[in-house]
């Protein structure tokens, strides 16, 4: 199936302010694309970019005082198929696992493994390993929060969300992500398009989604455990420890965002 991507979004400053931003569709899925992925500005400005730490392309850019839209309109090919389940999929012990999935084990800015270990091993340490651990995570998430934007807040670690119950996915997918590094399961952040491609109405404004991978038989496999389904059109932007990695955007200096649309619909094809 084709799938039309894109964003807009409008920042206000009142002087000259550095901005990098997180809004390319990643590596793995770039061979698919039909159109360009490009970052638009108006008024136009001056783009450079970089590959971070965890293989995200980064945008820098330098917003001048007054509104400068932000947008991109492409098109992305995709199998049309749900995300992939592998129910006999089994975790590594620790001293097997390759060296570049250690990071993902360890506490981060929004994850405090230290905080939660024990919980995690009360509430999972006894029930099954592999996926179908990381599935009972993701129930036991899925559960336990209270689902709302009225509850966001760009400050609330996993401990928090774990204690209040509420949030929105990307505190769904801290928490999950925190109890499977807890487990010794190795756990990354992603983020990125999600359609409603299969979903029945009403369908709810659209979003950019946060997601996670746990690493098990030696590959990175999708959870989702804010929806708790496998979904269809789940198109990766990129990954990280936590949200601190993936950020949308990072402005160095006093910004308004003062309107925000994300499109990600399914291309009819005749």
């Amino acid at each position: 199936m084709k799938i039309r991507l894109g964003y807009e979004m409008v920042f206000s400053c009142t002087q000259p302010t550095p901005m990098i931003l997180t809004l390319n569709v990643h590596s793995s899925r770039a061979p698919y694309l039909l159109s360009p992925d490009q970052i638009m500005t108006d008024p136009p400005l001056e783009l450079s970019g970089y590959r971070d730490l965890y293989g995200n392309w980064v945008t820098r850019l330098t917003l001048m005082p007054g509104d400068t839209k932000i947008s991109n309109d492409t098109m992305i090919r995709d199998s049309g198929e749900p995300d992939r389940v592998s129910p006999n999929a089994q975790q590594y012990p620790v001293q097997t696992l390759p060296e570049e999935t250690l990071v993902y084990l360890l506490g981060s800015r929004y994850c405090e493994t230290d905080l939660l270990s024990n919980e995690a091993w009360r509430l999972f340490g006894n029930g099954p390993t592999g996926w179908h651990r990381v599935q009972a995570i993701c129930d036991f998430v899925h559960n336990h929060i209270e689902f709302g934007y009225e509850h966001a807040r760009n400050t609330m670690t996993a401990a928090q969300v774990y204690q209040e119950g509420k949030g929105v996915c990307r505190d769904y997918t801290h928490l999950a992500v925190t109890f499977c590094r807890c487990l010794n399961i190795p756990a990354r952040y992603c983020t990125g398009y999600l359609s409603d491609i299969g979903m029945p109405p009403p369908y709810a404004e659209m979003d950019f989604a946060a997601w996670f991978e746990a690493y098990l038989d030696g590959e990175w496999h999708t959870f989702d455990p804010r929806n708790n389904k496998r979904l269809y059109g789940r198109i990766l932007m990129a990954r990280g420890r936590d949200a601190t990695d993936v950020s949308l955007s990072n402005s160095f200096g006093e910004t308004l965002l003062k309107s925000f649309k994300v499109l990600a619909d399914e291309v009819i094809e005749e």
